[in-house]
Formats: structure tokens, sequence, C-alpha cells
């Protein structure tokens, strides 16, 4: 019985930062939830030949930038999500409203994605999720 309290308990923890919507996304390349603070990947989805633990830590930094920048020019603001367009792919970066320490990164095929839908995916992905 113990057993299986613990399971239904890990199971609920689980589903609290599951993103494995956003592979739904068109041109999803892979997605992964991450902390800021600490650049720890917290969950994943995807990736293939992408990196997604490396390149969670590496826009932290992103992250962390903007929200000093934004800081420095005195705007009483947040981030509601931010785009990196590459040659052949977007990056999406959105912190979670509710905790904003932590965000989601989403990399997309330039090609097949559908920027304003995904955006909205996001969304919806990271209203779902609870911390």
């Amino acid at each position: 019985m113990q057993k299986r309290k613990l399971m239904i308990k890990k199971d609920r923890q689980m589903s609290k930062t599951d993103i494995s919507k956003l592979a739904e996304i068109g041109g999803f390349i892979g997605a992964c939830l991450v902390d800021s603070e600490t650049g720890l990947m917290m969950a994943s989805e995807g990736g293939g030949k992408l990196d997604l633990e490396a390149a969670g830590a590496a826009n932290t930094e992103v992250v962390k930038a903007k929200l000093s920048a934004i800081e420095m020019l005195g705007l009483n603001d947040s981030i509601d999500d931010i785009l990196i367009t590459l040659g052949k792919q977007f990056h999406l970066i959105r912190p979670l409203e509710k905790t904003p320490t932590v965000f989601l990164y989403v990399a997309l095929d330039k090609k097949a994605a559908n920027l304003g839908m995904a955006r909205v995916q996001v969304k919806k992905v990271e209203q779902e999720i609870e911390m």
C-alpha cells in the first residue's frame, strides 16, 4: 500500500511539469523546462540532435540578461516571451507567469512552424504547469 501511494504522488508531481503537449506544435524540435536560478533542466521533450540541457543552461543567461536590462531601464514590466530567430529555427523562451524564475524553452523548425500558433500553444502549456 505504501509503495502505491508513493507511485501516485510521483505521478502527480510528474504531471505538474508535463510539457509533452509542446511536441504537438508544428515544426517542433525540442523543449525543456528550466530553473533560471540554477540553469538546471526540470523536464524535457524531444530534442534529437539538439542538446536541450546545454540549451536550457545557455538560455538562462539570456533570461537573466533581459531581466537585468528591464531593471536597468527602470521599466515596471515583465517578460512574456523572448523570441530568437535563427536562419533555420525559432527559439522561444517563456518565463512562467506564476514562477518567473522558471522558463519554458522551445526550439522549432522555421520552415514548418507557425510562430503565432506556437506562442499560443506554449502559453497554454505554461498555464497547465504547477510549481
